[in-house]
Formats: C-alpha cells, structure tokens, sequence
C-alpha cells in the first residue's frame, strides 16, 4: 500500500510540467525559424538565379 500512495503522490507532483512546457515552447520556435528561413532562402536562392551573369 505504501508504493500505491507514493506513486500516486508522484503522479500529482507538477514541478516538471514547467519545463517540459518551455521545452515544448523552444521545439516549437525552432520548428519556426527553421521553416522561415528555408522559405526566405529559397526566395533569395531563385533572386540570385534570375540576375544574368555579367561578361
């Protein structure tokens, strides 16, 4: 009985919620910056492909 009470206090016990919630938070930005700059490269990539090439 005493392992049935001290898991289910552990199960209570939100200390680590916070962090996995800002670890979700930072996944998140990175997912966006990524994706932002891949879109902006390939914009600046197709830019620099249409200037002719100077003789």
């Amino acid at each position: 009985m005493r392992h049935v009470r001290h898991l289910l206090r552990r199960l209570r016990d939100e200390r680590g919620a916070t962090s996995v919630e800002y670890g979700l938070m930072v996944a998140g930005i990175a997912v966006a910056i990524i994706a932002g700059v891949t879109v902006f490269g390939i914009g600046v990539n197709g830019l620099f492909a249409s200037i002719p090439p100077n003789l």
